[in-house]
């Protein structure tokens, strides 16, 4: 990709971007509080008219509708971002399942599925021996009959034991 059109966005995106973090700060919200502060001492002044209610009402109600919008636009972009990046890592990783690439954009129905192979995976791993161990989507029961059928065997778990203890010695 280009180093220019990279890092390229639109101005709203960019103002969007910069309002969202501006309000998340402590300032945005010291500034609201003393607004209210203000607006709350000022009712003696005016007497608690409707209109000086009406000044409270309308202001929030504008900044709220219109903060909405700025707020989500940078959201999706965080989200989107973030999606890529796991991405990246789902597909970078041999022992990842591909099928976990681009999830977002599945139906809920299948991911519920997914979920139960995950669930079920999670069964599996109760049932090992190590924490450390994980699977596949796709491996889930190969791999656990295959350490399950290994690890009946008397003669395989002695010649483990002692690879094991001798990678261990050599480190």
């Amino acid at each position: 990709m280009n180093s220019q059109s990279q890092h390229k966005s639109s101005a709203f995106e960019k103002f969007a971007t910069k309002v969202s973090k501006a309000a998340g700060s402590t300032p945005a919200f010291i500034g609201a509080f003393l607004l209210v502060v203000v607006w709350a001492a000022s009712g003696p002044i005016f007497d608690y008219s409707e209109t000086w209610q009406l000044v409270i009402n309308t202001g929030t109600t504008i900044i709220t509708f219109l903060m909405v919008f700025l707020i989500q636009k940078a959201q999706n972009k965080d989200s989107l971002a973030i999606q890529l990046k796991l991405n990246e890592l789902v597909a970078s990783n041999e022992q990842s399942s591909n099928s976990l690439v681009d999830i977002e954009s599945m139906t809920e129905e299948e991911m519920i599925i997914i979920q139960k192979y995950y669930h079920h995976l999670s069964q599996l791993a109760k049932k090992d021996l190590s924490i450390r161990t994980s699977h596949s989507i796709a491996e889930a029961n190969e791999l656990h009959n295959r350490k399950k059928e290994k690890n009946i065997k008397p003669d395989n778990i002695k010649k483990t034991t002692k690879n094991t203890s001798k990678k261990i010695t050599k480190k």
